[in-house]
């Protein structure tokens, strides 16, 4: 494609996007595959998998690989609805952008508010995830001291290998989005190449269980609610793919390709993740457990997780390699996640409804990022690493996911609510047509079902603080820990709006021409 031709496509995105109110300030140069390649590292199944295998193994057994194609197939009728949405709307901001379009200035703000939070602490958890691989190869390499000791040396050594991986990652997205998505690109090989090709050697070299491990629960009693608590790997896996709409006004024609990105990443993340990628690489890994009972019951009766199965199989150096990759493809699930949410602080930040908007707002105009809003979400990102108070990844990933589907479903609302009077009567790129408020509602009731399983409380997925036997919150401990993470974060939203937040100047909702006018009051 010619200089000329590349010109007049950035001119019109820059036109299309000055129709909603806003100036061209971000760098457009991320392709389709980056921006789904960003996406795809954002959901990561290597990450989630290391994060709450554990999790599935100690509550029923082998049994819980079978959540992972019903997590899959809930997330893509949500990403089908957002993929229209995002089709009208390629602006930076995700589920902020689409309730301020579809519904009142209220609504918009506080789904936007625990939006922001929930990618917040999605941060936090993958930062704290990279050292459950990340250690153990370091160990491997000759490292021994590292994390040896008590279980407090451990959940310290973890603390500070996430909060380094935290100043990196703020300090790569700095330099811009393209740096990035060159380093997901490459992540993206990793994970898919990597982790296959080490699960089939467990498959064919290293097979203890058998193919009937998928079935075996080891004696645990499997009903409705043990699966459901199994669930939490796959919820942690499968979400983001709403990353290739925040990432739009980075992307070159974005109405056309920022929808199929997000249908690409979660397609991604069903067949590729989870058939080829995850399914191959828990299948492997659950076959390569010596002995299933003592894997259930060990680790001080948290569990096996991943990087035990791969050392009590492979010689160091073998396993080393492997946690390496496992490390590498975490790291770039870091980048994009923090790149999503620094889009998301700047797209709200940028209609003046943050503090400090004008400051989070800001864009470098040489690396074309705003600087600001990557060190304010690094900074906000480190509160729940603050030692003393760090839980371990695994309270934090669910708190985090739990506030990621409590913004999915309000989202949905919005859109629902939408729907009922008319939208969309313009044609966009991608379309639902008829089959929108079916598609709409079947993501709702999968989007409650999940919600109650998330807010439930019991010491597994939803513990108090006495109960995780590592915090300590004073007059909290005796409250569930997402309960307490939901209500600071709508607390202190509530007194921001009240006192400052709903006197500020909404910016001006407009639309293109010929698109379909707001529905915002």
């Amino acid at each position: 494609m010619s200089a000329s031709t590349d010109s007049t496509a950035e001119d019109r995105d820059s036109a299309d996007l000055a129709q909603f109110g806003y100036r061209q300030e971000l760098k457009r140069s991320l392709g389709v595959f980056s921006s789904f390649a960003v996406a795809f590292s954002y959901i990561s199944p290597s990450t989630g998998i290391f994060t709450l295998f554990a999790l599935g193994l100690v509550t029923i057994g082998g049994v819980f690989i079978w959540s992972w194609p019903i997590v899959a197939a809930g997330q893509f009728i949500i990403a089908l609805n957002f993929a229209e949405v995002s089709s009208h709307y390629p602006i930076a901001g995700s589920v902020f952008q689409w309730t301020k379009y579809l519904a009142g200035r209220r609504y918009a703000w506080f789904s936007g508010w625990i939006y922001l939070f929930a990618g917040i602490l999605t941060v936090t958890a993958v930062v704290a995830t990279i050292p459950l691989a990340l250690i153990p190869a370091l160990n491997g390499i000759g490292w021994h001291s590292l994390g040896a000791g008590s279980a407090s040396d451990s959940l310290h050594a973890q603390l500070w290998v996430a909060l380094i991986t935290l100043v990196v990652i703020t300090v790569l997205n700095i330099y811009g989005v393209r740096l990035v998505a060159v380093i997901n690109n490459t992540g993206v090989l990793f994970e898919i190449l990597g982790m296959v090709v080490f699960a089939l050697i467990m498959m064919a070299f290293h097979n203890h269980q058998g193919f009937k491990v998928i079935t075996e629960s080891a004696g645990l009693h499997v009903n409705a609610g043990t699966f459901l608590i199994a669930m939490f790997m796959s919820l942690f896996v499968i979400y983001g793919f709403d990353t290739a709409s925040t990432l739009a006004e980075e992307t070159r024609t974005p109405r056309r390709n920022a929808p199929k990105a997000v249908l690409y990443s979660i397609i991604g993340a069903f067949i590729i993740g989870a058939f080829i990628i995850g399914g191959i690489f828990l299948l492997g890994t659950l076959m390569a457990i010596p002995n299933l009972h003592k894997a259930i019951t060990g680790n001080g009766g948290l569990g096996f997780g991943p990087a035990q199965i791969i050392e009590a199989n492979f010689s160091a150096p073998f396993a080393t390699i492997y946690l390496l990759v496992v490390s590498a493809a975490i790291f770039v699930c870091c980048l994009s996640i923090m790149a999503a949410t620094i889009r998301l602080t700047f797209g709200m930040s940028r209609d003046n409804q943050l503090p400090f908007s004008g400051l989070l707002s800001r864009v470098a105009p040489s690396l074309h990022t705003p600087i600001w809003a990557c060190i304010a979400v690094a900074v906000v990102a480190a509160i729940p690493l603050v030692d003393g108070q760090y839980g371990g990844a695994g309270i934090i990933a669910i708190a985090a996911t739990a506030m990621i589907y409590l913004s999915y479903f309000l989202g949905n609302i919005a859109i629902l609510r939408a729907r009922l009077k008319g939208w969309p009567k313009t044609d966009a790129p991608f379309k639902l047509g008829k089959w929108g408020p079916l598609v709409n509602i079947v993501g709702l009731l999968y989007g409650a079902a999940m919600l109650v399983n998330f807010f439930w409380p019991r010491p597994q997925s939803n513990p108090t603080p006495t109960q995780s036997g590592v915090l300590h919150l004073g007059f909290l401990n005796s409250v569930p820990i997402l309960w307490t993470v939901f209500g600071v974060i709508l607390v202190i939203g509530i007194i921001y709006y009240a006192v400052a937040g709903r006197k500020k100047q909404f910016a001006a909702v407009r639309t293109p021409a010929g698109d379909d006018a707001p529905l915002s009051v």
